[in-house]
């Protein structure tokens, strides 16, 4: 049972990526998603979750109104999109899944599935 995340890379400072997340061995539809990330020598960060239906989000502030995490339950699949980024975004972005996603973002320990991450650099 895992997670896999696609679609990180290498972007210039106010570039945009599209993270997605896929669930191997379980469906993914039943569950809350997290997306956290952890920046070189900093500890993980939760950024941002979404309920099992999609219809409640939540970030935190410092990619407020430049990422938005969104799903497909007939895809089977969960993204965070990346938009206006700063090399501060710099990390590995892992995806997880969890059972809530309320008025606040669950704390690390909460989420049950993870995946591998993929990297996100922002460099010039």
């Amino acid at each position: 049972l895992q997670l896999v995340e696609s679609g990180g890379g290498l972007v210039q400072p106010g570039g945009s990526l599209r993270l997605s997340c896929v669930a191997s061995g379980f469906v993914l539809d039943v569950f809350a998603i997290g997306w956290i990330r952890q920046a070189p020598g900093k500890e993980r960060e939760a950024v941002s979750c979404i309920n099992a239906s999609g219809s409640r989000t939540n970030y935190i502030d410092s990619v407020k109104g430049r990422f938005t995490i969104s799903r497909d339950n007939s895809k089977h699949t969960a993204y965070l999109q990346l938009n206006g980024l700063m090399p501060e975004d710099t990390a590995v972005y892992y995806c997880a899944a969890g059972y809530y996603c309320t008025d606040f973002i669950p704390p690390l320990k909460d989420y049950e599935y993870w995946g591998q991450g993929t990297q996100v650099t922002v460099a010039s």
